[in-house]
């Protein structure tokens, strides 16, 4: 097929004109705005030699081609036909948003969060939703990174996210990250969003989730120990589905103080807390801080902090004298509260079982109103994926705003 010739594009007044009918391409920035949100603005390139400095904010690179470009040619080749393909070059651009953590939670009160995570479960347990297993990238001795993928209700996602407990040292978060939102049907990117809201609001939901279905039916009071960002979101979560007054207890009073003002309650003890009907922990895992001798019958226990081998929040004596139960054997089993038991011989398959079954109707919760009830949350890629269908969902209606960038 016939090209160009390098003649033809030649300087002279025959480029200038040339230039002039060009349109101009629109560079997008992300420009402060009020509140902290973060808009989109745009800005012509200018033309000529300078068209691909964008509001002088970046210094020139000497060793960049500032010759203006052409559109790529196809070229045939002799094996492959037109190269690149033409669908290739017109490609249309995505406007991708991107949600940022205080979109996230106006987007995603803790009812709905609640709602979205019960429905994770019950899909997941009947195959309508996969999950792969989760992938992790130790960084020893700071902590390590986690890929979390998951696929259903039309969406795919993958969670990027880490756990460095060492981080407030630095002033900086334990959990970081962000989770990409692909059209299941056409992989098209559809949102970036914080994966640490995400994070917090899932955690803090399976933990109501976990209450509604294995608490006894008269259980109300609540003892949250450890009152960081996922104690928090686990304490509103739980006060959202009904539950409460509470004790807060935490290695920081101040935390616990804040968070025992913020929902009525009051600041207490390890032991207060560990007292309650229902009981939350969500600390490091370093020790455990429930034994034995703080159960008693009718209790119910959702254990969240222990997300990684070697760590427990619970005494392997307590373990024993409990009914036990989780979002996923192979997670739990691997990585979870359960783990230690499980390596050591202590407990197996059998003796553990799956929030979704429950819900499904396929296996039993509580059995009577002494069974002493154990949840241990690891943290699912479906629940993540949950969050983040409602997020996206609000987005679409305009409940919330967010800047977007083209890809």
């Amino acid at each position: 097929m016939g090209g160009l010739s390098p003649s033809a594009a030649g300087p002279g007044p025959r480029r200038d004109a040339l230039l002039e009918r060009r349109a101009l391409p629109v560079a997008r920035r992300l420009a402060g705005g009020a509140g902290g949100r973060r808009r989109l603005g745009e800005e012509p390139l200018e033309r000529g030699d300078d068209r691909r400095r964008l509001g002088g904010r970046r210094a020139r690179r000497p060793d960049l081609d500032r010759r203006p470009r052409r559109p790529t040619l196809p070229v045939r080749t002799h094996d492959r036909g037109i190269y690149p393909p033409v669908s290739a070059i017109h490609r249309p651009v995505s406007e991708i948003p991107v949600i940022d953590a205080p979109a996230v939670f106006a987007a995603v009160p803790p009812e709905r969060a609640i709602e979205r995570t019960r429905e994770a479960f019950e899909r997941h347990a009947a195959g309508d939703w996969e999950m792969p297993a989760k992938v992790y990238v130790e960084a020893p001795p700071n902590g390590d990174f986690r890929a979390m993928p998951a696929r259903g209700g039309g969406l795919a996602i993958l969670k990027w996210v880490t756990s460095f407990p060492r981080n407030p040292e630095r002033g900086l978060p334990v959990v970081a990250g962000a989770l990409l939102a692909s059209d299941a049907d056409t992989g098209e990117l559809r949102a970036i969003v914080d994966c640490a809201s995400v994070t917090s609001l899932r955690t803090g939901a399976a933990a109501a989730v976990s209450a509604s279905v294995l608490a006894a039916a008269e259980a109300r009071t609540v003892g949250m120990i450890g009152c960081g960002v996922n104690g928090a979101w686990s304490a509103r979560c739980l006060a959202a589905a009904g539950y409460g007054p509470g004790v807060c207890a935490d290695a920081r009073p101040e935390a616990a103080e804040r968070l025992a003002a913020e929902l009525g309650w009051r600041a207490g003890t390890r032991a207060e807390a560990a007292a309650r009907d229902v009981v939350v922990t969500v600390t490091p895992g370093d020790e455990p801080v429930i034994g034995a001798g703080d159960l008693r019958p009718g209790q119910h226990l959702a254990v969240l902090g222990a997300d990684a081998p070697g760590k427990a929040e619970v005494e392997r004596g307590a373990l024993a004298r409990c009914r036990l139960f989780c979002d996923e054997w192979a997670q739990a089993s691997g990585g979870g509260e359960l783990s230690g038991a499980a390596a050591a011989g202590e407990i197996g398959r059998a003796d553990v079982t799956e929030l979704g079954e429950v819900l499904a109707g396929r296996a039993a919760g509580r059995r009577s109103a002494d069974d002493i009830t154990l949840f241990d949350s690891t943290g699912l890629a479906i629940q993540d994926l949950a969050i983040a269908a409602a997020v996206i969902e609000a987005w679409r209606a305009g409940d919330v705003e967010a800047p977007t960038v083209r890809l």
